[in-house]
């Protein structure tokens, strides 16, 4: 099978080959026709992020395609079926192991490009949001790095639920995109002051922060009483000099969150909680996926190139012939 290789943090992907791999309990073998780019790529491919012990060491953490063989123990998934994957790695290669419970059933409404930029954002977003955050209608969302690739879809997810959103980002095209997307109030955090802002309008009672660094304590001085601050990734750095004095004083919970190496029961039940409440939502428009840009397999090397700039709005994809 074709798959991308890493030679090393300085030298350019390439396509190499492997063998076809078998599935084995609970597993299935996907045809990709596509894969999302994400964030955590790039960091393996520097050395920043290994892969889980057993996964592959191929990049690619979400894919879309068509199932083609089963293992056994495989019930809600047959050969021919158009799917859509969270992966712990492969996804970018002609084919790849999926486990069932990470899987979902490819929308109607959406071709392959569309539905493999979903599942790392769908099964992030709404963990972070209703899991760990336990988000409740009419409350209020700070959503940093709202265009990202998971900021598109979690902020989408807030809105339909009842929640009132506001979301940085680093450009006014940016933040018009955000606010044509539904958000209530989008930050320009270059130009201006999203504590000040923030503060203004009341405060929030989530923060989704993947910016880390001195974030951290900006982001404790706008939480109301009782505020959650979700941390899940640190792209600003992850060392950072902290008031503790809001947290004391607001009873105040930070938790660290991260998606890659939970156990397949928990994916599973997130899983099962997408197909309840989140599909029939993407089959009837009301979520929506967002793609920036999509190379072809052999162009990977630009897809990443482009999300090192961060300048994409939504998703970055790979067709995979």
């Amino acid at each position: 099978m074709k798959a991308v290789e890493v030679a090393g943090d300085s030298v350019p992907l390439k396509i190499g080959s492997r063998e076809i791999p078998a599935p084995k309990l609970g597993q299935v073998l996907i045809e990709v026709c596509a894969a999302g780019v994400n964030r955590a790529d790039i960091l393996q491919r520097n050395g920043k992020y290994p892969p889980p012990i057993g996964a592959s060491d191929i990049l690619g953490l979400e894919v879309s395609g068509i199932i083609i063989e089963t293992g056994e123990n495989v019930s809600a998934f047959k050969e021919g079926d158009k799917v859509m994957a969270l992966l712990e790695g492969g996804g970018y290669a002609s084919h790849v192991i999926a486990n069932e419970a990470c899987i979902l059933p490819m929308p109607v409404n959406t071709d392959y490009v569309q539905a493999a930029s979903l599942p790392e954002a769908l099964f992030t977003a709404w963990s972070n949001l209703f899991t760990y955050a336990d988000m409740q209608r009419g409350e209020t969302l700070l959503f940093h790095g709202g265009t990202s690739g998971i900021g598109v879809i979690a902020l989408q997810m807030a809105n339909r639920f009842g929640i009132k959103s506001i979301a940085t980002a680093g450009s006014r095209k940016k933040c018009d995109f955000l606010e044509i997307l539904g958000v209530e109030n989008a930050i320009n955090y270059k130009e201006q002051d999203f504590v000040e802002i923030v503060k203004g309008l009341g405060g929030a009672d989530v923060v989704i922060d993947m910016v880390g660094g001195d974030y951290w304590s900006k982001n404790l001085k706008v939480l109301k009483e009782e505020g959650r601050l979700i941390s899940m990734a640190m792209m600003g750095g992850a060392k950072a000099e902290v008031n503790f004095v809001p947290l004391l004083i607001n009873n105040l919970c930070v938790k660290g969150t991260t998606l890659r190496n939970k156990p397949l029961a928990f994916k599973k039940k997130i899983r099962d909680e997408l197909i309840e409440y989140i599909m029939p939502m993407i089959e009837s428009g009301d979520i929506r996926p967002v793609i920036d840009t999509v190379f072809e397999l052999n162009d990977v090397q630009k897809a990443h190139n482009l999300m090192e700039t961060s300048e994409h709005i939504g998703k970055i994809v790979l067709k995979i012939d």
